[in-house]
């Protein structure tokens, strides 16, 4: 379905946040019979509905905004409604047409677009290629779920967008090139289950995409994709790690090598997974990357780091302390325990209980030896989860400013201390990056003179 399909419909948006407020201006240009605007959230008022947005769309709040939903021809529903919303499960069972502005514009602008979704590593492989594309001379748009929503990007010849399993839903076109980072269980209570998140996921690839990248190294993306055709980065058959003309590691395409590991700035093993994709991806739109090599890795080593993903602030003490308060499942604190191997480790977890399963985390954790610092909610089960472990000392504290003053503490000298909590952020926080406030100002609060 695309935007001009919405001419002379009736038109309910549900949601006003920033993706309900861009499809509203955006479907109002294409003359729907009637548009109106539906948020049952509490926060509603906390962005003004006024001027054009209320002259094009009346916002109908409460109980009465699902007679609404329901009345409609077509439902626009922004990302944020969860698969699980009773209402959402309601009309589906009518039989209702709901769809999301992001599918909306992948109609018109698929085969110009490279999607990018993934459990982990999304955000910082999007804005890779974006990067790289730039750095080579390729134009291009970028927005997505870390940025712009879809329906307010500009007209142009290229995009990359970062999409998110809410985003992924309800396409029915794929992008040209479709790239999946990695997949393990997350968001289960907004989508209703494992598989149902899997499916959500893995929707991107359903309608014939020209070019599928993933990361090869992924286990549980291997078995779902089964024998389907996709370039598989970080395999030797694509881009991938391996011992260099130096005999340190290198980045290759194939066997060919393009640049040592250490230009890169970012930690961990997941990192250079991300970058391998990204090459697999520029090397699938035809850009040569032995020929573009070194342009290559002056554009990798300036690429900056995105904030609260392993993001390192500096201390007085000697101490690295790390907000990567985006971790938000177990297996991304996974990955991040592994970018600092080799260090004293003591690690703050704890967040909303969301009834994740902990035990890949202490099945990860057998035979590591660091401290484990849980704060709440999730907190005292996650700690509960790893009891038992002969070289993991735990400990509970009832709030992160806590957990920061006894990580100094315990932490030996030149360790490093890491948020990164397994879980979203939870009530005491409004959202990630309160968490981190929080968390640098602790660190600032509890630094020596």
């Amino acid at each position: 379905m695309r935007l001009s399909d919405l001419r002379g419909r009736k038109v309910a948006v549900w949601g006003a946040g920033r993706e309900g407020r861009a499809a509203v201006t955006a479907i109002a240009a294409h003359g729907p019979a009637d548009l109106v605007a539906v948020d049952d959230s509490a926060n509603f008022l906390s962005l003004p509905w006024d001027g054009p947005l209320a002259e094009a769309a009346p916002l109908v709040t409460g109980e009465e905004g699902f007679a609404r939903l329901a009345a409609a021809d077509v439902v626009v529903r922004s990302p944020g409604v969860p698969q699980t919303h009773p209402w959402l499960m309601e009309l589906r069972r009518q039989g209702a047409t709901v769809t999301q502005g992001t599918s909306l514009w992948m109609a018109d602008h698929g085969d110009r677009t490279i999607g990018v979704t993934g459990s982990k590593g999304k955000s910082t492989t999007s804005s890779l290629i974006h990067h790289l594309l730039t750095a080579v001379d390729r134009p291009n748009v970028f927005g997505g779920n870390i940025g712009v929503p879809t329906l307010d990007l500009p007209e142009a010849d290229l995009y990359v967008l970062e999409l998110s399993s809410y985003q992924c839903s309800d396409l029915t076109d794929s992008p040209r090139v479709a790239v999946v980072t990695a997949l393990f269980p997350e968001h289960l209570d907004a989508h209703g289950g494992e598989r149902e998140y899997y499916r959500d996921k893995l929707n991107l690839l359903a309608y014939g995409p020209r070019t599928v990248v993933v990361n090869g190294a992924d286990p549980r993306l291997a078995f779902e994709l089964g024998d389907r055709a996709a370039v598989r980065a970080g395999t030797a058959d694509s881009v991938n790690v391996a011992a260099g003309p130096d005999g340190t590691q290198w980045f290759h395409r194939v066997d060919q090598p393009l640049f040592p590991r250490a230009v890169l700035p970012l930690v961990g093993r997941h990192n250079e997974g991300n970058l391998c994709v990204t090459l697999a991806v520029l090397d699938a739109l035809g850009i040569d990357l032995v020929e573009r090599k070194d342009a290559l890795a002056v554009a990798v080593a300036e690429f900056q780091g995105l904030a609260h993903r392993l993001t390192e602030i500096a201390d007085p003490s000697g101490l690295t302390f790390v907000d990567d308060t985006l971790a938000t499942s177990p297996y991304a604190a996974i990955h991040a325990i592994d970018a600092y191997d080799g260090r004293p480790l003591t690690v703050i977890v704890g967040g909303n209980d969301r009834g994740v399963d902990y035990t890949p985390l202490r099945e990860h954790l057998a035979e590591r030896e660091l401290t484990v610092i849980g704060i709440p909610d999730s907190g005292p089960r996650i700690i509960e989860a790893l009891d038992g472990l002969p070289k993991v000392r735990t400990e509970l504290v009832d709030d992160l400013a806590d957990a920061v003053q006894l990580a100094r503490q315990v932490t030996p000298a030149g360790g490093v201390v890491l948020l990164s909590p397994a879980a979203p952020s939870y009530g005491r926080f409004r959202n990630f990056e309160h968490r981190s406030e929080v968390f640098a100002e602790a660190i600032r609060a509890t630094a020596p003179a």
